[in-house]
């Protein structure tokens, strides 16, 4: 028998719009920092010939479209669950972080293949106080952008936001590998140029390793919560004799449980049902961030003694 379940939960309230809302409106503001900082590498690599800079200014300029591609995704995921659509669209927001991971692969090739034609033809850029100076504010905005968007992604649990934050981690990480060939180009090592764009392939390939582990961990329904988490709820409730074949999928924020709870095979109907009501209230208290439970009522087997779980 399948408990009752009043409907899911599904994030259709007005709590869940406005963190809709709240990741919109963060991913737009960082969308105008990033196209800024973007920009202005791209202006600065392009006037001094240094394949470093240029290289972190499409960098940059991929934070820009990431930010593009998860605005497109939250505008989906944010649709209510519909008839083809019953768990809601939520993993579309994962989708997107799937986008990211696509800019990111095709900055990388970018950025491979110019250190590679600057370390065949050679060449040394024209690196001057002013332009070390740029770089240097660039990697103060795109510090402000990660601690911004991590702290929100954290209090939203998005993982979109999660997702392009460590993006633009790895641009903080590219832009001082950057400065630092900068100042070695200023005092005669023109080689560290080049070396500094595979710095950068380095670390963008890292950011796309971590998104694509994380995306991979929902679409492939890895466990969320804990089965030792959920039985410490469930057998708080006096008439449950214990529980198994416990299940959690989706996202940090948008969790889908269901479990078989076993009572008294003497219990009335009424009262089995009214107690799986009890089982998952308790649950969604203790895991706010769960969207439904189903439980399954169920004698105990009868190998076990009653209250083991």
């Amino acid at each position: 028998m399948v408990a009752d379940s009043n409907g899911p939960r599904v994030l259709t309230d007005d709590r869940t719009a406005e963190r809709y809302s709240a990741v919109v409106r963060v991913l737009y503001r960082v969308l105008v920092l990033n196209l800024a900082v973007a920009i202005v590498k791209i202006v600065l690599g392009y006037f001094t010939g240094a394949v470093s800079i240029l290289s972190d200014g499409f960098h940059s300029l991929t934070d820009s479209a990431s930010n593009v591609v998860a605005l497109i995704g939250v505008s989906i995921a944010r649709r209510p669950p519909d008839e083809d659509h019953p768990y809601g669209h939520r993993k579309y927001e994962t989708f997107a972080s799937l986008g990211i991971l696509v800019f990111l692969i095709l900055v990388l090739v970018q950025v491979l293949g110019a250190a590679y034609d600057r370390l065949i033809s050679g060449g040394t850029p024209r690196v001057f106080p002013e332009g070390i100076g740029i770089m240097a504010v660039t990697l103060v905005v795109n510090l402000f952008v990660v601690a911004y968007e991590e702290r929100e992604a954290r209090r939203l649990h998005s993982e979109v936001l999660r997702a392009d934050a460590r993006h633009t981690r790895s641009d903080v990480l590219t832009t001082g590998a950057v400065l630092g060939a900068l100042i070695g180009v200023w005092f005669g090592y023109p080689i560290l140029d080049p070396f500094a764009a595979v710095v950068v392939a380095v670390f963008i390939g890292r950011a796309g390793w971590a998104i694509a582990q994380e995306s991979s961990r929902i679409l492939a329904d890895e466990i969320v919560i804990a089965e030792r988490d959920v039985r410490s709820v469930v057998g708080a409730v006096p008439e449950v004799l214990g529980c198994h074949q416990i299940r959690t999928r989706g996202s940090a924020d948008h969790v889908f449980m269901d479990l078989h709870v076993w009572l008294d095979g003497q219990t009335p109907l009424e009262s089995a049902h009214a107690t799986s009501h009890i089982v998952k209230d308790l649950l969604m208290r203790r895991f706010p961030h769960v969207a439904d439970v189903v439980i399954h009522i169920e004698p105990p087997p009868e190998q076990l003694s009653p209250k083991q779980s």
